[in-house]
This record gives structure tokens, sequence and C-alpha cells, in this order.
């Protein structure tokens, strides 16, 4: 059994520069993601929840790496596909190790080959890398993100990222204003990119952000193509009936996780 957890939207996502690449900051979510397990000999043949990735792409990643096209594998997800949480890419990153791979670079290389995009899952500590998702590419490293416990849920409809959509807000200054900084600072931060994408993208109905307000977050951030939308606090301090209160403005699928790894 395999097990690559994915991720739930992104602390930064944009351009760097007006013309430059997109690149993102992943918010990692370390307890949810995708479990392949090898299930049989034989063909190459997919079972589980196989709409998470294709046949198609399953052979194509396999060749990609090197890889035999043979055995049976069962994905399974923990969250919905076109959610804006990485599960096709964590898809592809196990089903690339439950084969037999585990080298990053090789897999991240693969993974754009399938997708035209990925996200950074490949990685031991995704959340410590400015991304470029439509290069598989390390921009640069990162310090760790600060502890924090994220209130999540989803807004909308599942939507597939197109590799080919570069529409998206400069974030250089939000990215040079990112090491080193605190929680708070960086919950900001990633608010801003969130608005940022919701006044170039929509939606405009989306009530995130008030949400933030009433339930005191630090901030919130959001799946910059995707439907997941998080709540951002400081570990322990998610209010009670916070859940309940997430469901009444009308997000779907409300969870809670830690993530982060810095003090």
């Amino acid at each position: 059994m395999t097990f690559v957890a994915g991720h739930f939207g992104e602390w930064l996502q944009g351009r760097v520069g007006p013309q430059g690449p997109v690149a993102l900051v992943t918010l990692a979510s370390p307890q949810l993601g995708v479990t392949v397990t090898q299930s049989a000999e034989g063909p190459l043949q997919l079972a589980g929840c196989p709409s998470v990735i294709t046949l198609q792409q399953a052979q194509h990643l396999l060749a990609e790496i090197g890889a035999p096209l043979r055995g049976g594998f069962c994905i399974t997800p923990d969250l919905p596909p076109g959610g804006g949480a990485g599960m096709s890419t964590a898809a592809l990153v196990a089903l690339a190790r439950a084969a037999g791979v585990d080298d990053a670079a090789r897999i991240a290389r693969a993974c754009l080959a399938v997708e035209g995009a990925s996200d950074p899952l490949m990685w031991p500590a995704p959340d410590q890398l400015l991304w470029a998702s439509r290069q598989a590419k390390v921009l640069r490293d990162l310090d760790p993100v600060p502890r924090c416990e994220i209130l999540g849920g989803f807004w909308g409809p599942p939507q597939r990222t197109d590799p080919q959509d570069h529409s998206f807000a400069d974030i250089s200054d939000l990215i040079e204003a990112w090491s080193g900084a605190d929680l708070a600072t960086r919950a900001g931060l990633a608010s801003s990119s969130a608005q940022r994408c919701s006044v170039l993208r929509g939606p405009a109905d989306d009530p995130t952000s008030a949400m933030a307000g009433k339930l005191g977050a630090l901030g919130f951030a959001r799946a910059h193509t995707g439907p997941a939308r998080a709540l951002i606090f400081a570990p322990g301090t998610v209010p009670m009936g916070a859940d309940s209160q997430m469901r009444a403005a009308g997000l779907t699928g409300v969870m809670r996780f830690a993530t982060g790894g810095g003090p």
C-alpha cells in the first residue's frame, strides 16, 4: 500500500512578475491524500476510483518513468477529484511509487508530461518550495510554514486545472514577504493571494473572506483553480461550532486538519 498526501489549495499562487511563470506555495494536507494498492498481476488495470486518473494517464505515467505497463492498482482518494486538493497528482505519484520508482525529479517530469501542470507532492516537504507548476521546477527553497490548524471545505463545483491557463495575478511582492514571517503574517499574505485570485477569476459570491472575519481566523486560503477553501487558525483556536457555521454558509465537505512544521 502506498499513500501520498495531497494539499488543500495554496498559500500563494500567481505569476512571478507580470510575465513570469505561474508559481505556488502549496498548502499541505498531511493526513489527506491518495492510497494506491497493487491488487493483482497481469495487464494494467485500475480499480477503486479510477476517475481520479484514467487508464491512459496511468499508461503514460508508467511509460515516462520506465515502469512495466502491468498490474492491477486500486486507487482510493480521500477527497473529490477536481476539488483543488491535488488528488490527480497524488494518484500519479502514488502509482509511480507503487510501481517501484521514488525519484522525485523523475516523477515530477512524468506528472508534467501526463497533466501539463503538477503540484509538488512528490517532494518530502512540498510546502517548503516555491514551485513552478507548469514547468515542474523548484524556483526556490523556503523555510517551514508555522504550525497551524485549517478549517476547510469546498465552495462550488469541481474544476480541473487547465495547464494552458496562465491568467493569474502577479504575486511577486507576496513571495518576497513570505520567508521568515510569522503565522499571522503568512495568513495575511495567503488572504491577499486568494483575494487577488477572486477579483481576477471569481467567484464573486465566495463567502470565505466573510467567514474568516466572523470566526476570527488569522486569514484564509483557496485553491486558485478548484473549490477548496481554507480558514487559517493558530493551533487550538478554532471556535466551537465553526464547522456548522461553515456548512450553514454553503460549504460542503467541511473538515479540520493540522499542517506546517515550523515554530
